[in-house]
């Protein structure tokens, strides 16, 4: 399994260099919006749906709210507002993961749908057609994103004993979350410095992002159970479907917006 897991990471890394640094912007704003496509696919699954049809009317629901967002903040030119939004939600998230097990119903689960993906799909938009370094801001929340995650793995599988939200993700633990944020921490400071960042204010920055996107991982988890599931999906040999990438992306992307603005980016 680890063995799979290396192998899937280094053709996904593959193929996101090529997204980001070789495709024109407009090339690389529609595998953005292909991907989160992907996610609504799969999302479908936690709203109890298994025939074709409902399924991709759900993506279509995704996709034509996707549009509209992209349009309205081409045309405000301001996305703050909605990232706000954004993290509202995720504050709600984490009241919900409190509080489960409680059973979610399908409008509700359609509705969350929208709030994880449709903020997503903005910034990584906003990003991957930015002139300059949109690619490489859109790399760095990435690495800090993995770093986290691989942190807290290695960290929790060393260390763990306190569990951290055993309703939802009996894997994970607090020392792993320690373990995240150490390693997260390391790589913001290098890339700080690559990119010439602030470094105290990126710093500052980079904690909050690896709370969030632990929300962001035991959010997509709480759903999973609620349908049953044990991965998203089967897209990714070893690494289950793609919202099992994309979820701790999915709360970390519109706090790192937003707080790109704060340190003057």
């Amino acid at each position: 399994m680890l063995r799979a897991r290396v192998v899937t990471a280094i053709i996904l890394v593959a193929v996101l260099l090529v997204v980001l640094f070789v495709l024109p912007p407009v090339a690389a704003a529609l595998a953005v919006a292909a991907a989160v496509l992907a996610g609504a696919w799969e999302w479908s699954r936690f709203l109890g749906l298994v025939r074709t049809l409902p399924r991709v009317a759900y993506v279509g629901l995704v996709g034509l709210a996707g549009v509209l967002v992209l349009l309205t903040t081409e045309l405000t030119t301001d996305p703050r507002p909605l990232l706000w939004v954004a993290l509202a939600w995720w504050g709600l998230a984490f009241a919900w993961v409190l509080r489960f097990p409680r059973p979610i119903g399908q409008q509700l689960a359609a509705l969350c749908g929208l709030a994880v993906l449709l903020p997503l799909w903005l910034v990584l938009s906003v990003l991957v057609t930015r002139p300059g370094d949109g690619p490489l801001l859109v790399l760095l929340l990435l690495v800090i994103v993995w770093a986290a995650d691989i942190g807290a793995y290695f960290a929790g599988r060393a260390f763990g004993r306190v569990k951290l939200a055993p309703q939802v993700s009996p894997g994970k633990t607090w020392e792993g979350v320690l373990g995240g944020l150490v390693a997260a921490t390391l790589v913001a400071a290098a890339g700080a410095h690559w990119l010439s960042l602030p470094l105290a204010g990126l710093l500052l920055l980079t904690p909050a992002l690896v709370m969030i996107s632990v929300l962001g991982d035991l959010t997509v988890s709480m759903f999973k159970r609620n349908a049953g599931l044990k991965d998203s999906g089967r897209l990714f040999p070893g690494h289950g479907g793609i919202l099992d990438r994309i979820d701790s992306l999915s709360a970390a992307a519109p706090l790192f917006l937003l707080g790109l603005g704060w340190l003057g980016g």
